[in-house]
């Protein structure tokens, strides 16, 4: 069997290659260089490893054959299509946390650069000036910190410079004042931290939202002695108001690291002695570097493997619990029986979580649904990123409820589906020991203990003698060995359900003659994909 193929578009940490093993055929091209990358694309590829210089915008997501993973070896994913990737179902993953360290301790190296006018001063010396009374500072001890965007990195920030003295607030929306105050930080609106702050630091993504936040109106608001720090996303702070202010006398400085436009090399802020700039430095270091291409390169293996990545970005359902995440492959398959023997694509699945795991956040199971039911519909490269559009187009729904009573089981999963004419399949597993062994428990009101194999065979018929032996004997004709029987009966001479688990897929012409040879209701063969 082939090896899946990585492509690895720009220089990532040889801690990458480690993380990734031996599994995998690597492959390298430069990203930057756009008629290689869309030729090394074009020859096939199952996932693409980038940092910032590598555009995965819609034309390289449509040339790339067989491309499953687009895996961004730092945070921001301004260079990848996401929406062109979901609709291609394409998982995009990042390594979130990867930089967060780098990026605070940048934004503070700014910071102490701007208040002490370290750039400058050094390039005084370096052109044999001694400008010591030129460069008169400003102490941060004591002063007032204005972080704008209280998120993981403004956290660090502020930890960090409350240890030298400094008051910190901050503003962020989406913070609740609790997380706020225990850290030892106010929450004030955006108004009053440009009034009080000494220093402003930015945290922020650049969005529609966010945009220019910091522009010419703030900038009036503002301390003619503050600093301003900007680590995060270019464009957030205007550069051309930040010019005027500075020029103007109402600000004293800034230390810059991004930009609107990148590279950037001409900017009219990098002829001012006021401000100490870097060219996009926020995760380039050793460790970053390194942290970032094993946490992709292990997102690139799950993914790959058929699991589901918790920093997937265009995946619904955000971080699974562990104790979840088992329960996913396990309600695909439920979904691909129940689709399978409905003989066509239910119009809604209502998943009940029960027990122990009821407690846990069990939404992406929806998804799990929505990805069996597709796949036992048989289309093709269904995936977690393109399985909820899919469905939408064929009028497809799904829904998870919990209870956290389970009488017989400690936790179980109860699949609802309901088909267009008002029929309802109902489709319970389980997983069972410490092993979590994958199990059908009942199907309608038949119980049962049924692993969840490759290949599944179902009779619905009454209960009558010789179904077992004509079922055995057309199987045994046709060279279908039988790995397993289960005979499941409301009652004597009643309704019966036959489930079986065998060794090959079973024809349509098989099937055909077993049910006009046991005159069964329904038979149905499922093949499990996944």
């Amino acid at each position: 069997m082939a090896k899946p193929i990585v492509l690895i578009a720009e220089e990532l940490s040889p801690a990458t290659l480690e993380a990734l093993g031996p599994d995998f055929e690597v492959v390298n091209c430069d990203g930057a260089n756009r008629a290689e990358l869309l030729a090394a694309l074009a020859k096939g590829v199952d996932a693409v490893l980038i940092r910032s210089a590598t555009k995965m915008d819609a034309e390289a997501i449509a040339a790339a054959k067989g491309l499953k993973v687009i895996a961004r070896a730092g945070v921001g994913l301004d260079n990848v299509d996401i929406p062109a990737a979901t609709a291609a179902g394409v998982m995009v993953v990042n390594a979130p946390t990867s930089n967060i360290v780098s990026a605070a301790e940048l934004a503070i190296a700014l910071l102490m650069a701007s208040a002490r006018f370290v750039s400058p001063a050094h390039a005084a010396l370096r052109n044999g000036k001694w400008a010591r009374s030129k460069y008169t500072g400003a102490e941060i001890f004591e002063k007032t910190l204005g972080i704008v965007g209280f998120g993981r990195i403004g956290q660090l920030v502020a930890h960090r410079m409350q240890a030298f003295g400094m008051d910190v607030v901050a503003y962020d929306p989406y913070l609740q004042p609790a997380r706020a105050a225990q850290l030892g930080v106010r929450l004030v609106e955006l108004d009053e931290l440009l009034k009080v702050s000494d220093f402003i630091t930015i945290h922020l993504p650049k969005t529609k939202e966010t945009a220019n936040l910091i522009g010419v109106e703030a900038l009036k608001k503002v301390k003619p002695t503050v600093r301003i720090i900007n680590a995060a996303r270019g464009g957030v702070l205007d550069e051309a108001a930040l010019f005027d202010a500075i020029t103007q006398g109402r600000v004293a400085g800034a230390g810059l690291d991004v930009f609107s436009t990148e590279p950037c090399t001409d900017s009219p802020l990098f002829t001012l002695d006021q401000v100490v700039a870097t060219p996009h430095l926020g995760a380039s270091t050793d460790e970053a570097q390194e942290r970032a291409g094993i946490a992709v390169a292990v997102s690139v293996r799950k993914a790959l493997a058929g699991e589901l990545v918790p920093d997937a970005v265009n995946v619904k359902g955000g971080a699974i619990h562990e104790e979840i995440r088992p329960s996913l492959p396990l309600v695909e398959k439920m979904a691909q029986i129940a689709t399978a023997i409905a003989g066509e694509a239910p119009v809604s699945m209502d998943l009940t979580v029960k027990g122990e795991i009821s407690e846990h956040d069990s939404s992406i199971l929806a998804t799990s649904a929505l990805k069996g039911a597709l796949l036992g519909c048989g289309l093709l490269d269904v995936t977690y990123v393109n399985a909820p559009a899919l469905a939408a187009e064929r009028g497809v729904t799904s829904s998870v409820t919990t209870d956290p009573e389970s009488p017989e089981y400690r936790s179980m999963i109860s699949l609802r589906a309901a088909l267009a004419d008002g029929k309802i399949i109902t489709v319970d597993g389980t997983l069972m020991g410490i092993r979590k062994v994958e199990k059908i428990i009942a199907i309608d009101s038949f119980d049962l203990d049924l692993p969840p194999t490759e290949n599944l065979l179902f009779l619905r018929y009454s209960d009558k003698p010789g179904v077992v032996g004509a079922v055995g004997n057309a199987l045994g004709k046709a060279g279908i060995n039988i790995a397993g029987m289960q005979v499941a009966r409301s009652t004597a001479g009643g309704d019966a359900l036959m489930a079986l688990t065998v060794d090959s897929q079973i024809s349509d012409e098989l099937i055909t003659s077993v049910k006009k040879e046991t005159g069964a209701e329904l038979v149905r063969s499922v093949t499990l994909v996944g």
